[in-house]
């Protein structure tokens, strides 16, 4: 007897290390830190596994409808409305058929919400009006961004807060740029170029000296005529579609550059029938989410003299200007919805991906 009780100690050592291990293996297995969470970006090619809706993955909370909710319903609280606009919190079915969510404002229901989103420019610096009582274990919380890092205030704490992000950036969690080519499901033969009285225009309401595109506006303007608008020029207009597709080029300048920074500057001027020059992130990086001939870039020339040259022959080369068009025939544009795209998406996201995961370094990441 006294053998087999001297074997004790050992035994209890070998079982709590085993316990440990077990552990250990099983947060590793689903603990995902900052990186590579794949997740479909709309209109853009990306690297990587991509996971189809599974509805058996939808959290499930409820035993019973209550509050208005459906048993099923992944719930998703909208903390702060963006810039204190709100939006439709109605279906999210428009946005590639994302069901099972029920969007709402009402703060009453953080302790059985499974995403909170939070947008950024509304998170005060001290953290003031974030969430007081404790996060529930199955919640996740979602930060959402679309303006770039020059314009956008850093807020310290932000680091290990927050599980997933949603951003114009191609490597968040959830990708969602400012819009997106959509394919037709059959070739449009219907689009024509609206009629054109002017050559290459420009609509700016955010004119910085400091801004790259203040001096590549002014030698440019040396080299070929443009038509520019807005409260610099003393030109106000109301109707900004029109008079772009009243031009054959348009200047899509961003105001500051960034990666993946490619805002509606892109997507409107698309739309509204007119050749886009833009000036941003590198020409690869525009590639990633329309086709290369449809669109000029500032960097595809030596000098911007050699770049008004290529606009005023295109002017008197009719057939070389309408291949910019060729897109049309299997493309249309569609814009992200701000704000209900966000929390719709983070819906989307979770019945997904509904593993533990905090992203670590959000203003390293964002930042740089």
């Amino acid at each position: 007897m006294a053998a087999v009780s001297s074997h004790e100690p050992l035994r209890s050592v070998v079982l709590g290390t085993f316990i440990v291990m077990c552990g250990l293996g099983t947060f590793w297995m689903y603990y995902t830190p900052t990186a590579n969470r794949s997740y479909p970006c709309p209109g853009v090619q990306r690297n990587g596994n991509q996971t189809k809706q599974d509805p058996e993955q939808t959290p499930k909370i409820h035993d019973k409808t209550e509050d208005g909710v459906k048993q099923e319903e992944t719930i998703v609280l909208v903390w702060m409305w963006p810039f204190g606009s709100a939006f439709d919190l109605g279906s999210c079915a428009s946005f590639d058929n994302i069901k099972g969510c029920h969007l709402t404002a009402d703060k009453g229901l953080y302790n059985k919400a499974h995403v909170v989103v939070f947008h950024h420019r509304d998170i005060a610096r001290n953290l003031g009006n974030m969430p007081k009582e404790p996060r529930p274990w199955f919640q996740k919380w979602v930060w959402y961004n679309m303006e770039s890092p020059t314009y956008t205030s850093r807020i310290p704490g932000l680091d290990n807060l927050f599980n997933i992000t949603a951003s114009y950036r191609l490597s968040s969690d959830i990708c969602t740029p400012y819009g997106s080519l959509v394919e037709l499901t059959s070739k449009n033969k219907n689009f024509e170029l609206p009629k054109k009285d002017k050559l290459v225009c420009w609509v700016v309401s955010h004119w910085d000296v400091n801004h790259k595109r203040v001096p590549i506006f002014n030698e440019l303007n040396k080299h070929v005529k443009i038509d520019a608008f807005g409260r610099h020029f003393g030109k106000y207009i109301e109707d900004r579609a029109k008079i772009v597709s009243s031009c054959k080029f348009y200047l899509s300048f961003e105001n500051s550059i960034h990666q993946d920074y490619i805002t509606e500057k892109l997507y409107e001027t698309m739309r509204a029938g007119a050749v886009p020059v833009v000036l941003g992130p590198p020409r690869k990086n525009y590639e990633a989410s329309i086709p290369k001939d449809s669109f000029i870039h500032v960097d595809d020339f030596p000098s911007l003299k050699e770049l008004a040259d290529w606009l005023i022959f295109l002017d008197k080369n009719e057939t070389e200007y309408l291949k910019y068009f060729s897109w049309h025939e299997h493309y249309k544009v569609r814009s992200t919805e701000f704000g209900k795209e966000h929390a719709c998406r983070s819906c989307g996201y979770l019945q997904q991906n509904n593993r533990l995961q905090i992203f670590q370094n959000l203003n390293t990441w964002f930042w740089g």
